[in-house]
């Protein structure tokens, strides 16, 4: 079966093309019609044209467009479009096509010959360029003057020449005999229709068979598909395994004046008696414009689809690329091979109860939404072979465990069982509904009598209506029972799922009910991260927190900053080689409590945040940056070269007037200031220290601090995956100049040396140490960075102990 558009019409395969059609096989269909989501299928269409159709013999391509005011620079811009379109068939090269152009009217007018660009975009840029010229149709004079110089630019016949000529066909003289003679010279001259043509003088222009090589510019696709479809055996490369040329009925437009009879009037005619008329009844005729339609004949490459065989899995949407290759468009959540495979995995071993809201609150429309997106966080989840754990409940006045955790072994069973949920509309009381599941929804019997299930127990709530009963002690008991409890839900939900869950970290808030679906690869880290180490792990971190400590805090506030400070050291590894810890606190003025390389073990530094005083007095975030900028994270004070920089700034907000600029120069010198503000401030000055939205966390309360832990450790580490500028801040030490090279860097040094400038030049007869030579160019890289980070402190308390 074939799809005509107005004679517009060529083969574009694809699997999902043809279920719109609701046919099998191989279709013909017209792309402008036809969208997708995530990829146009014209863009499809005009991809296959460009690699099917490429014709890359020896060819001499030349254009001849007509550019007469009976055209107008509308149908002009028409034909360039077309001529534009052709290129993407040609394999434009000095040695294989050659492309130029003559534009006609009154006289013809070479625009470009033949040797003028030798790239296909070259050739097409300088068409957009062309000028519309306006003047009288004299096609034969343009056939004339090629007859007289032949193709500027050409290769003298000795390779095929090819003439296309762009015209409506209306010429003010007679085209028969230099179009006769063009073509007894072996020219294939193909003629192309713009806006509505005189189709019979186009028929006198083209080759034989004209209906091969008559062509409609309003169709550019279908147009040049029959121009590769005609050349293509002998002139073009043959037409490739499983393609083959077929005709195909289409239609010629073209408006023509014709003459209608409107009616009769009353006229007076003469008589033949003297002083006489006559009165009589004559015709009425006027002129008027109609559109006829000429049946005819067109021809076209067609190819089979690397799709009929419907490869793409789980709803995926099969693309060809060419003849024998395609790419499967994936659903989210799935992707994981070339097929649309299941994308996502748990990759963890977790018992998972599912508890859905089913009451009146949320509609039927949200519950039928949660059913959609748990059956599709499943598939994607879940493989075929792997062992399940999960179970779903559902609530409303009442809790119903529908599906016990661990009761199908099978993906198909389970959604089958999901499918069954009915939506039961009664109140909304989340609260007694975590009570219950707290104590009923993990009743699962070990597989053996002597094992004990042990693994973790995760909770995800999903609920889009504000709860009836309290939610605070039903949320503590669950985690009392060492049950991590993540919570699902539109945006005005945040609030209420923050307390429920206790962490905004165990929250997911959705926009839109699409982005829902969007939050899948969000949920499955979430779930995961359940007894998972947290910090950055192996990776190493220089960071130091700057801890408002004045009277605007307050004592009973500060101690809160403390504790949370010292809660955090504990998601670190601390040493040497991974994570370096610094603690200032400020008032009018800074104080360093521990330097990066004061304590080399996490007991060390929990002890020494106990002791950090409170100051008391008046606030100057921008000191405090200061001296973190100077007398903290840098290499003298124990800052590691090459290791990413982190400041965490703790504070009311008070202060911050001064703290934008050395904020800047921090981050300048690689350092990120991640800032952390309890209470009202003015966001456009938090913002300029922050740098970014990303960098700033606002809090309302202190006691809320602890629940924002998770979301500032998170930023922090992200921050410590980060590739690294070896030069910031500068290893260099008394004013030496880094110099980075491919993975390493070196130090410019001035009266100092050593690696890192560390050494004063000895003047006199004094031996220098061979180990470093004057004006050290060494190039460190950052697989030595720790050993020497050791050495240089090492080199710096000698040197302390000298002065």
């Amino acid at each position: 079966m074939q799809q005509e558009d107005k004679g517009r019409s060529y083969f574009c395969p694809s699997d999902k093309m043809n279920s719109l059609l609701k046919t099998p096989g191989k279709k013909m269909i017209s792309c402008r019609f036809v969208t997708m989501n995530l990829l146009s299928f014209e863009s499809i269409c005009i991809f296959l044209l460009s690699q099917v159709m490429q014709c890359s013999a020896s060819l001499d391509v030349l254009f001849l467009l007509d550019g007469s005011y009976s055209i107008g620079k509308g149908g002009f811009e028409r034909s360039k479009h077309f001529a534009g379109k052709l290129c993407d068939a040609l394999d434009i090269h000095p040695d294989r096509v050659r492309v130029g152009m003559i534009q006609f009217s009154s006289t013809p007018h070479l625009e470009f010959s033949l040797d003028s660009y030798l790239t296909k975009q070259e050739v097409k840029d300088r068409i957009k360029r062309t000028v519309f010229r306006g003047g009288s149709t004299e096609t034969g004079q343009a056939l004339k003057y090629i007859l007289h110089k032949g193709f500027p630019g050409g290769r003298n016949s000795s390779v095929p020449e090819v003439l296309i000529i762009i015209s409506d066909g209306k010429s003010q003289g007679s085209t028969a005999m230099p179009a006769m003679q063009v073509k007894e010279r072996h020219i294939t001259v193909f003629a192309v229709g713009i806006k509505f043509p005189r189709w019979e003088e186009l028929h006198v222009l083209a080759s034989e068979p004209p209906e091969r090589h008559l062509l409609f510019a309003g169709d550019a696709e279908d147009a040049a598909n029959g121009l590769y479809s005609t050349l293509g055996d002998p002139v073009c490369t043959a037409t490739a395994p499983g393609c083959k040329v077929e005709s195909h009925p289409c239609e010629r437009r073209t408006l023509e004046t014709v003459k209608e009879l409107a009616g009769n009037y009353v006229c007076w005619k003469g008589s033949k008696q003297p002083n006489a008329v006559q009165a009589s009844l004559c015709p009425f005729i006027r002129w008027k414009r109609v559109l006829i339609k000429h049946p005819s004949r067109c021809f076209r490459t067609v190819c089979s689809d690397p799709c009929d065989s419907q490869p793409c899995q789980n709803g995926g949407t099969c693309v060809p690329e060419g003849l024998d290759r395609y790419h499967c468009l994936c659903l989210l959540g799935y992707g994981g091979d070339a097929h649309c495979a299941a994308k996502l995995s748990l990759e963890c071993s977790v018992d998972l109860l599912f508890l859905l809201d089913s009451s009146a609150g949320v509609t039927l429309e949200g519950f039928l939404r949660f059913k959609a997106f748990l059956k599709r966080f499943l598939q994607a989840m879940v493989g075929q072979d792997s062992p399940l754990s999960v179970g779903v409940a559902q609530y409303d006045d009442s809790v119903v465990i529908a599906i016990e955790v661990g009761q199908h072994k099978d993906v198909f069973s389970l959604m089958k069982s999901i499918d069954a949920l009915n939506f039961s509309g009664g109140r909304t009381l989340t609260g007694r509904a975590l009570q219950y599941i707290a104590q009923h929804g993990f009743r699962s019997t070990p597989v053996f009598a002597d094992v004990q299930d042990d693994l973790p127990r995760v909770v995800v709530l999903l609920t889009d209506s504000k709860s009836q009963d309290s939610v605070a002690e039903a949320a503590k008991y669950v985690k009392d029972q060492n049950l991590l409890l993540i919570g699902i839900g539109s945006s005005f939900m945040r609030a209420e799922l923050t307390m429920v869950t206790g962490n905004p970290q165990q929250t997911i808030a959705y926009s839109d009910p699409q982005d829902l679906f969007n939050r899948m690869p969000e949920l499955q880290r979430k779930i995961c991260s359940v007894g998972s180490p947290e910090g950055c792990q192996a990776q190493s971190l220089d960071l130091a927190f700057a801890v408002d400590a004045s009277s605007g805090v307050g004592l009973e506030n500060f101690l809160h900053l403390r504790h949370f400070v010292r809660s955090s050291c504990l998601h670190f590894v601390i040493n040497r080689d991974v994570t370096q810890i610094a603690l200032v606190i400020y008032g009018s003025r800074a104080h360093t409590v521990f330097a990066l390389d004061t304590h080399t073990s996490s007991s060390a530094v929990l002890q020494a945040i106990d002791q950090a005083p409170f100051l008391g007095d008046s606030a100057s975030a921008g000191s405090a940056l200061l001296h973190v900028y100077s007398d903290v994270m840098t290499v003298q004070k124990g800052a590691r070269p090459g290791v990413n920089k982190v400041l965490v700034l703790l504070t009311n907000g008070a202060g911050m007037q001064d703290a934008a600029a050395p904020a800047q120069q921090l981050r300048h010198n690689g350092i990120l200031v991640f800032v952390v503000i309890i209470g009202d401030t003015e966001r456009d000055t938090l913002l300029r220290v922050a740098g970014s939205p990303t960098y700033l966390v606002h809090i309302s309360s202190y006691e809320d601090l602890q629940y924002y832990q998770g979301l500032i450790i998170e930023r922090i580490c992200e921050e410590a995956r980060t590739p690294v500028n070896l030069c910031k801040p500068s290893p260099c030490m008394n004013q030496g100049v880094c110099i980075l090279g491919p993975g390493s860097y070196r130090c410019q040094c001035h009266g100092w040396e050593g690696p890192h400038c560390e050494t004063r030049v000895v003047r006199g007869d004094s031996p220098r140490s061979p180990a470093l030579p004057p004006r050290s160019h060494v190039q460190w890289s950052p697989r030595g960075l720790q050993p020497f980070s050791r050495a240089l402190q090492h080199s710096k308390r000698q040197m302390d102990q000298r002065h």
